[in-house]
């Protein structure tokens, strides 16, 4: 009996257009977030059995539409939480290298901890306590489908650690706005990443972006 998770990234924000680091930083979703979370909506059709979401209103705000028309409320899950970038948060990735080229190439270098300024202290932290919250709803949902509405940087985080792949995977693949990456958990310590950012449900509006 397989149990199949959908890592779905949170709608759009006005600091992702600016390309700002919002880690921790409570932002809502902007017009178009909204937008882009109506239409994942449409391809889901209510198909799920749970709803999980990171407590930040840009998480929680996608996942409330998400449950529109259900029985569901999302529930908070801490472990999804967006990784804490510290000192950069509210920078632009040109600002974090610019203000911190020691500390950033660290970051982007390191395979083994992918250390950050405050905040989280490291990509592995992160992973750690994204891969256990991801185990835990899997396993407490066996034989089910279940979302999981958090961001981009602790989804990836996430899959680096329950595929134990190196820190510097991170800088490598990307995850869009309401994208969904799909695990199949064969068993509570087997997951198979089946699909991976998927942003399809995107391709028929204006604000859809490879």
């Amino acid at each position: 009996m397989s149990t199949e998770i959908l890592l779905i990234r949170h709608g759009e924000t006005l600091w992702n257009k600016l390309g700002k680091f919002q880690g921790s930083v409570d932002i809502e979703l902007s017009e178009d977030g909204r937008k882009q979370a109506q239409a994942l909506k449409k391809v889901l059709k209510n198909d799920f059995q749970a709803v999980y979401a990171s407590p930040l209103t840009r998480a929680m705000e996608t996942a409330h539409i998400l449950c529109e028309g259900t029985s569901l409320q999302a529930i908070p899950c801490e472990g999804m939480k967006e990784i804490n970038f510290g000192a950069w948060e509210g920078l632009t990735f040109d600002e974090i290298k610019n203000n911190y080229p020691e500390e950033f190439n660290a970051w982007r270098t390191d395979e083994k901890e992918g250390p950050l300024v405050g905040g989280d202290l490291s990509l592995l932290n992160a992973s750690l306590r994204a891969a256990e919250a991801i185990r835990t709803v899997a396993e407490d949902h066996q034989g089910e489908k279940v979302l999981i509405i958090a961001h981009g940087g602790i989804i990836k985080a996430g899959l680096i650690g329950l595929f134990e792949w190196k820190m510097t995977m991170y800088h490598h693949f990307y995850v869009g706005n309401t994208a969904i990456s799909k695990l199949n958990f064969r068993s509570t310590d087997d997951p198979v990443l089946e699909s991976f950012n998927d942003t399809n449900h995107l391709k028929d509006t204006s604000f859809f972006i490879v």
